[in-house]
């Protein structure tokens, strides 16, 4: 390897980490001022509040990746600027256009890392988070989720524990289920089989419900009961997927399809997923021609300044395209790839003439 391309490569991933860590640093006290909030009113230590803020940070500096690589190139052409190395590169022979994609592909190695190892990382750190704090919350009474053998919903309402386990959703149904009654102190009450529940409401209907008690059963026509749960709650159970590693999600998508569930939430995190890298890549290249343009400027801060500015554009633009997708207003790879067309088309027209800068 060149000794120069070593050089941009170091002062880059030098410019990363400083920035990583600073970032890592903002996102750590405001969790530990999260939690302190949240724990308030609950007797517990304070290292049990910086656990929960350690384990939480991760997946939040993970949605942040983009800004963290805006601001690494910022910081990479402040220190070639201030150092006046750009022009002893350039007056050796290399071009704009030559460190452009140097910090591109360094970009494109680092975002598949931080895809590949540091999601999965950050999404089981999310995972023993949320088990973790779920022990304070009342959401413990109630629960769903999707396995390989269907729905299962735990439920706790009117001093009686339901399990429900059914193999799939239809419209407002919950087809060929089996539902467990415990008293609070986890004794049987009685089992009812039920081919079809109507779960629009949150009491259910349950069709020719075949009751077990004991060693007799009885059949009912209709049985109600009263659960936490309707056909809205219960097909939006699962909206926190980056508690999930990507080989966690593959397998929650086919217990999906085996459900009859809907998969454009799931779908959506894959292809977000996948592009990331490419996102970060061209988060690179904008904030680096930014950076071309307006290096005559001696203001560091404006320069800073403006690059967030864009990049907070380029956020609330993909994320009205997320919304739109997550809608199902537009197709999914619309919602995903269309704001990386238009930054990739506004980074096009930007490169103009990028040597003679």
């Amino acid at each position: 390897m060149k000794t120069y391309i070593k050089f941009l490569c170091y002062i880059f991933l030098k410019s990363f980490f400083y920035v990583f860590l600073v970032m890592f640093s903002l996102v750590f006290i405001l969790n530990v001022l999260s939690e302190l909030e949240f724990l308030k009113d609950i007797d517990v230590g304070i290292d049990f509040t910086l656990l929960l803020s350690l384990l939480n940070s991760p997946s939040m500096i993970f949605e942040m990746f983009p800004f963290i690589f805006l601001l690494t190139t910022q910081f990479f052409f402040i220190k070639l600027f201030n150092n006046n190395e750009l022009e002893v590169f350039k007056y050796s022979g290399l071009k704009n256009s030559s460190i452009l994609i140097i910090i591109s592909f360094l970009s494109l190695f680092v975002g598949i890392i931080i895809v590949t190892v540091f999601y999965n990382f950050s999404a089981n750190l999310k995972n023993f988070y949320l088990e973790k704090k779920s022990q304070y919350t009342t959401d413990g009474k109630y629960l769903a989720v999707v396995t390989k053998n269907g729905l299962w919903i735990k439920d706790e309402i009117d001093d009686k524990i339901y399990v429900i386990n059914s193999t799939e959703i239809k419209d407002n149904f919950l087809i060929d289920n089996f539902i467990t009654e415990f008293n609070k102190n986890y004794e049987v009450i009685r089992n009812v089989q039920s081919k079809k529940i109507d779960v629009s409401k949150k009491q259910w209907i349950i069709s020719n419900a075949k009751i077990y008690n004991n060693n007799d059963y009885e059949i009912k026509e209709v049985l109600k009961i009263n659960t936490n749960f309707n056909y809205k709650r219960i097909t939006t159970l699962y909206s926190n997927l980056s508690s999930l590693n990507f080989f966690q999600i593959i397998e929650l998508k086919n217990n999906y399809k085996k459900l009859n569930y809907s998969l454009t939430e799931v779908n959506m995190q894959i292809l977000k997923i996948i592009a990331f890298p490419l996102y970060l890549v061209l988060i690179t290249i904008l904030s680096a021609l930014i950076m071309f343009k307006i290096k005559r400027l001696d203001t560091t801060t404006f320069k800073i300044s403006l690059g967030l500015f864009i990049s907070v554009i380029i956020y609330y633009i993909n994320n009205f395209f997320l919304v739109m997708g997550n809608t199902e207003r537009i197709p999914l790879i619309f919602a995903i790839f269309t704001p990386l067309v238009i930054l990739g088309l506004f980074n096009t027209f930007m490169i103009y003439k990028i040597n003679e800068k």
